[in-house]
């Protein structure tokens, strides 16, 4: 995967809307989030990739994993971050 490849910004935005799922339902919602948070993780490294992607994928997981934290949107930071800090490509105009 190319380094400078980021995904789109509405895939990351409904991953994290699915993780905030949970609390539709409250009880079932924690339990829910057992099974969300190793799919989050894997989906999460597989989109981003290298560093940032090892990083996020353990972040995700435990963000997924502990109560009260699902309304992180570390999909959508990530693209943030893959976005501000891109290596420019040569000669290209920074704005």
């Amino acid at each position: 995967m190319d380094k400078r490849y980021t995904p789109n910004l509405w895939l990351c935005v409904f991953l994290d809307l699915v993780g905030c799922a949970s609390y539709a339902i409250p009880v079932l919602g924690e339990v829910s989030d057992v099974v969300w948070a190793p799919i989050a993780a894997f989906i999460f490294y597989r989109m981003f990739g290298g560093t940032l992607g090892s990083f996020g994928s353990v972040f995700t997981f435990i963000e997924e994993l502990f109560p009260g934290t699902d309304i992180i949107p570390s999909f959508t930071l990530a693209w943030v971050i893959r976005r501000v800090f891109a290596p420019q490509p040569k000669g290209a105009v920074s704005r």
